[in-house]
């Protein structure tokens, strides 16, 4: 134990100290940052205004067709239309030409399907919709008009059925459309975290093990400790790693979140959509909406989702992380690396995309067989827990998860002894098997 607690020492102090670390670390959250930013900018950079000339034969539209900074609309008198289709080609500051045949017998379809938009030049498909959706919302007025219902009337039939849902068994106060939206958030978070710490790490792990058999750091190295110590030291170590990174992340993510509150009314302004995006979330209020996501975590067994959490997060990254010193010390070079890890990475594939699918169900069988599964349980026991799990269920898959887990790390302890001394030759799956054996 002490052999393991010095290497996983030696591990630790020996990738904090690099400077890619340091410079990844406090880096990559203001490269996030950045490239959220960079992305609203190349959508606000994109946007564009467009100017359509309107001959309105039918006479529904003209003064009702409003313009915005995106699309403006121009009309003109209808004998001009000849004059204008012949001279589109070659008007600057005019993008096309919008013909509206007349309406006959209130034919409503027949009007949209004659309906014309000429242009000069390509212009974006959000452009063309909005078009579109203008014309729309105008002959829905018409027709509702025709039918002798007022606006009140048709908004009223409009609404939407909001159904109550109670759930007894949990005895929770709501199970809505927030409550679910909530769940399904904190699971998916919950989720691709453990799956990408896993695969980051493992790999590391990986690479780390790599590192120093090609070095032939190791025979140095496995002459003073045991081949398990050392790879044991190494999985632990970069799990220390990992830990750091991650809280200076959080702290870091903290600390902006707060800053930058204060200038959130000035910043959705910039938010891709214009004013469409910027009317929308004046109709949301935001207080009342935390305050409600607050009391949906608050009603949750927060104590037990964060056990759940720790236990299968570390189990299953020990898990992953053993399988990858393995294939670490079997191989030469990254290159015959990646004839392996995907052994490890599938695995955890299947159980993130199928943990998305289960979510609208998350007591069926997919959802329980993915969680007792050892390869699939670090992500999908995770994706359910927000949900609720019986707790026979928690229990069987951690057991399941730890038996697993000590079984990998033999079978890890036994590729690397073997593995790591070994050079020049490609391991294949009946050398493994042997060594495995041995």
């Amino acid at each position: 134990m002490k052999n393991i607690i010095l290497i996983t020492k030696r591990e630790y102090l020996t990738q904090v100290k690099k400077k890619s670390f340091v410079i990844l670390t406090l880096l990559a959250p203001i490269l996030m940052i950045g490239f959220g930013l960079l992305i609203a900018f190349m959508f606000k950079a994109n946007e564009s205004s467009s100017t359509f000339n309107v001959v309105d034969k039918s006479g529904l539209f003209v003064g009702n067709l409003k313009n915005t900074d995106q699309i403006k609309y121009v009309f003109v008198p209808e004998v001009n239309e000849k004059t204008l289709v012949a001279t589109l080609k070659d008007m600057d500051g005019i993008e096309g030409l919008l013909i509206i045949p007349n309406l006959k017998e209130q034919n409503y379809e027949a009007l949209q399907k004659d309906t014309q938009l000429l242009i000069n030049k390509k212009i974006g498909f959000d452009t063309k919709s909005k078009v579109a959706a203008d014309l729309v919302k105008i002959i829905r007025k018409e027709k509702i008009k025709n039918l002798g219902i007022s606006e009140a009337q048709m908004k009223n039939l409009d609404e939407s059925f909001d159904l109550n849902t109670k759930n007894i068994v949990d005895n929770k106060s709501s199970d809505n459309d927030l409550s679910f939206g909530v769940k399904s958030g904190l699971a998916m978070v919950l989720m691709y975290a453990v799956f990408m710490f896993i695969i980051i790490y493992g790999v590391r792990v990986m690479r780390s093990v790599l590192e120093e058999k090609n070095n032939r750091v190791v025979e140095i190295i496995i002459s003073s400790v045991k081949p398990f110590e050392l790879m044991m030291g190494k999985i632990l170590g970069v799990t220390m790693v990992a830990l750091t990174q991650f809280s200076i992340w959080i702290t870091m993510s903290v600390i902006g979140a707060l800053f930058l509150n204060t200038g959130f009314a000035a910043m959705k302004d910039q938010i891709p959509g214009g004013e469409q995006s910027a009317e929308m979330m004046q109709k949301f209020d935001f207080k009342q909406i935390a305050g409600e996501v607050s009391h949906i975590l608050l009603e949750m067994n927060v104590g037990l989702i964060i056990s759940v959490f720790i236990i299968f997060f570390l189990l299953g990254y020990i898990f992953y992380s053993s399988m990858y010193a393995a294939i670490g010390s079997a191989v030469d070079n990254e290159t015959e690396t990646q004839q392996f890890t995907m052994f490890a990475i599938i695995p955890l594939m299947v159980g993130m995309y199928g943990s998305i699918t289960i979510m609208n169900n998350p007591e069926g069988p997919l959802g329980f067989w993915l969680s007792m599964i050892p390869f699939t349980s670090p992500v999908a026991m995770i994706a359910r827990i927000p949900f609720g799990v019986p707790a026979w269920q928690i229990i069987v898959s951690a057991s399941l998860l730890l038996l697993s887990t000590l079984l990998m790390i033999y079978i890890a302890g036994k590729v690397y002894r073997v593995g790591i001394l070994m050079y020049g030759n490609k391991a294949t799956a009946k050398e493994l098997w042997k060594w495995i054996r041995s």
